[in-house]
């Protein structure tokens, strides 16, 4: 029994909450159903001529996962190398003792940091690269597949790489067409200094989680057996091995994250060899059909690419559309799909993606690996609903109501602190907030931030908008209105030149830059806004909090709202006239409310000030940033309809990253400059481009749809779309043709009633839940 102070009202929260999970990440599960449908190759691939070099595996690895696992594979013909990462695999801890200037500590101790977990080897020694040759590697972005092939003494080698959500594990199988064979030896090994044997390992860190992995080989003809501290496999015709690992991390506030039921190097032998009972053709067949049927859902065209860009290898094309300038329709619709096939690798039932995914080749990522609240874990989510992967974003849902219990008690008790420059100025704390960074173990890293309850709050909230699944909403109305009790009591009165008295912010940053101690920022007041409203239509559909509700639309009414800067022409970030921070800073924050939000929008809605001093203020911060941040300008343009502006943001990100420069590296991860020659792979620009890709082809909120509101030229001539999501619960199905719409269909997932808009004419749709309708003839 824990009878630390603290400790009990911790897990008197975590039971109030009700956010107990009973299931640790890492579990028993049923044996999968096997599918016999066969494999046959998508056409969305991926394809490269030469294998990763051991020391650029960020840039040059190809990424596979199961939402829990994930792995990086170099592809050498003589030397497989798996870097393999478990998504709690973390270090670090609940870190509630505070820096002395009342912010949190942010290190790999304390605040913990997302670490790898094995290190799989295959040596094939008689295969080394300059002894074959008609070497080729893929990645099928639509069955979740990595190949490699090659020719050596006439004979055809070829392997696989998958990572399997129904078995949990990871595959490699080698097959060749003729008489080869396959001689050599598979090394397991942890990366932090375990002992273990040649098929295991386990290991435990100083915060108490347990980890461990297993391996099993298995071939046919030739011998495998164990080697010392290897599997050693000679003559063998085909060769499979089965890799699975994990923790004892369980998403369980009131037991500390741990699950002490699981023995993890146990569960992964049971796994291993529950899963080499199957032929490695069953167990990718059964993969593929679980990978498919969330990647079939959704489908884009942007056009024709010519015959001689087809002709090229991917890095080879990323280097011609840069050089050339020329588009290039299918290589950009593909950034997209690879885009969702990382969702799909990285996201599924376990822990969200944080600022690398599933996806290290060391034990310290930039910033921990962790999440970061005020953009990077937010636009990670933007694309899963509208993009047909609506079910990947329940990772980042279930994770923040796992986390509410913590961070509603490192709230209550800490965030007063008389040291920390964000405190409430009234005395008065009540509800929850984070800080810039989190941990999947309660902690929170570096420096409050106020804001951020109301951001992640507002990713929630849009969730609910595209589904309107009344289940997700009841699961995350606690995180709701405790976000806006902390909010209440946060809000401080002013009174405004013209005599108005208004609610504003209290001390905070608009992210990340200018003043730390500004009230009233045009980042908190946009997002507070926000929160209130969606507070109040959540409160309204579940028919709970009406009195309460009313006393936050009261708030809501009372609430500062920026105006343009007479002085710079710009939307005000702070609440001056002066720009207190750099021009062309990567962060978008006083824009908030044009996109996530829409507040802000060029129609009728928008004084046409705001609306002109919004676009004032992005043109100032120019064209040229990280991939996150042309992400999100490419995403403001796409709202303000200036469809090359937002084309050419995407076009950016896809050039390549040459010397650590912003870009595409050669396997597609986006690059970070960081300066000096060094880049680091950060992942939320992979999802924030295709979402930007989707919202220059389809705009929506709750009662209305524009059709193809910011179309390209590039992409004018033909092209379509399936299964996008749109926000109001409709599913839309779009094809186009010389710039114009021929078709839409409009489908209900739990939507009533739309507007659907094109040019300047619009249509009312009425449907059920489940029925659609196809709409045509459109005119300008």
């Amino acid at each position: 029994m824990d009878n630390h102070p603290s400790r009990r009202g911790f897990l008197a929260l975590a039971a109030a909450t009700g956010a107990l999970a009973s299931l640790p990440s890492f579990t028993a599960s049923a044996a999968p159903v096997r599918s016999s449908e066969p494999l046959v190759a998508s056409r969305h691939q991926l394809w490269w001529q030469a294998p990763a070099d051991e020391g650029s595996m960020i840039t040059q690895g190809l990424p596979v996962g199961n939402g829990r696992l994930g792995a990086l594979a170099g592809n050498d013909s003589g030397r497989e190398l798996l870097l393999v990462t478990d998504a709690t695999l973390w270090t670090g801890g609940l870190n509630d003792t505070l820096d002395s200037d009342g912010q949190f500590p942010y290190g790999r101790a304390d605040f913990g940091s997302l670490t790898l977990l094995a290190r799989l080897t295959v040596e094939i020694p008689d295969h080394d690269l300059g002894a074959v040759s008609d070497y080729r590697r893929t990645l099928d972005l639509g069955n979740g597949v990595v190949t490699a092939s090659y020719v050596r003494s006439e004979v055809t080698y070829r392997r696989e790489v998958f990572a399997s959500r129904p078995d949990d594990v990871i595959v490699l199988h080698f097959s060749q067409d003729g008489g080869g064979r396959y001689t050599g030896t598979v090394t397991l090994e942890g990366t932090h200094g375990e002992a273990g044997t040649a098929e295991s390992f386990a290991g435990s860190f100083a915060n108490g989680l347990k980890y461990g992995a297993a391996v099993r080989a298995y071939g046919s003809g030739g011998s495998v057996r164990v080697d010392g501290s290897h599997i050693s496999f000679t003559d063998c015709r085909e060769l499979t091995v089965v890799l699975s690992g994990g923790t004892d991390y369980a998403p369980d506030a009131a037991a500390h994250y741990r699950d002490p039921s699981v023995d993890p190097v146990a569960l992964a032998r049971t796994k291993v060899k529950a899963a080499a009972r199957h032929s490695a053709d069953s167990l990718l067949r059964t993969h593929a059909a679980d990978h498919r049927a969330l990647f079939g859902q959704f489908d884009l065209s942007l056009g024709t690419s010519t015959a001689d860009q087809r002709e090229l290898d991917t890095w080879a094309r990323v280097r011609a559309r840069a050089d050339t300038g020329d588009p290039d329709p299918e290589l950009e619709a593909a950034y997209a799909q690879f885009g969702r096939y990382l969702m799909i690798a990285g996201s599924r039932d376990g822990l969200p993606m944080g600022l690398q995914g599933l996806w290290l080749d060391g034990n310290d990522p930039d910033w921990m690996g962790d999440y970061h609240t005020d953009i990077n874990i937010q636009m990670n989510y933007w694309m899963s609903d509208r993009l047909g992967l609506s079910q990947c974003f329940d990772a980042f849902t279930d994770y923040c109501v796992a986390q509410l219990p913590a961070w509603t008690d490192l709230t209550q008790r800490l965030f007063q602190d008389s040291r920390n420059r964000y405190r409430n100025s009234a005395g008065k704390v009540a509800g929850w907030t984070v800080a810039y960074s989190t941990n999947p173990n309660g902690g929170l890293g570096w420096w409050w931030h106020p804001t951020g309850n109301a951001w992640l709050c507002q990713s929630l909230w849009e969730h609910y908008e595209f589904t309107r699944s009344r289940a997700h909403l009841e699961k995350i109305y606690p995180l709701l209105k405790g976000a806006v009790e902390f909010w209440e009591a946060r809000l401080l009165t002013t009174t405004l030149d013209n005599g108005k008295e208004v609610l504003i912010a209290d001390h905070d940053w608009s992210p990340e830059h200018g003043p730390q101690d500004a009230r009233g920022n045009t980042y908190s007041q946009e997002l507070v806004w926000l929160l209130f409203g969606n507070f109040r239509t959540a409160a309204a559909e579940l028919k709970r909090d009406a009195g309460y509700a009313d006393t936050v639309g009261t708030l809501r009414d009372r609430l500062y709202l920026p105006v343009v800067s007479p002085r710079t022409g710009w939307l005000e970030e702070w609440m001056s006239p002066d720009n207190l921070g750099e021009t062309t800073h990567r962060h978008l924050s006083p824009l908030i409310n044009l996109f996530p939000g829409d507040r802000i929008r060029p129609d009728d809605s928008t004084p046409k000030d705001v609306l002109a001093g919004a676009t004032a203020l992005l043109t100032a911060r120019g064209m040229d940033s990280y991939g996150w941040s042309n992400a999100w300008r490419s995403l403001c343009w796409a709202r303000l309809k200036n469809a090359e502006k937002a084309y050419q943001l995407v076009v950016n990100n896809l050039k390549p990253s040459a010397n650590g420069s912003n870009g595409s590296a050669s396997n597609l991860f986006d690059i970070m400059d960081m300066g000096g020659g060094r880049g680091i792979f950060q992942i939320d620009a992979n999802f924030g481009t295709p979402t930007a890709v989707l919202e220059m082809l389809l705009y929506s909120r709750p009662g209305h749809l524009e059709l193809l509101p910011a179309l390209p030229d590039a992409w004018a001539r033909s092209g379509s779309v399936t299964g996008a999501g749109a926000r109001g619960g409709f599913v839309v199905d779009l094809r186009w043709h010389d710039g114009k719409p021929t078709e839409a269909r409009i489908r209900s997932v739990g939507g009533r009633t739309t507007t659907v808009a094109y040019g300047g004419t619009s249509r009312t749709v009425t449907l059920r839940p489940g029925q659609s309708v196809t709409l045509k003839d459109f005119a300008r």
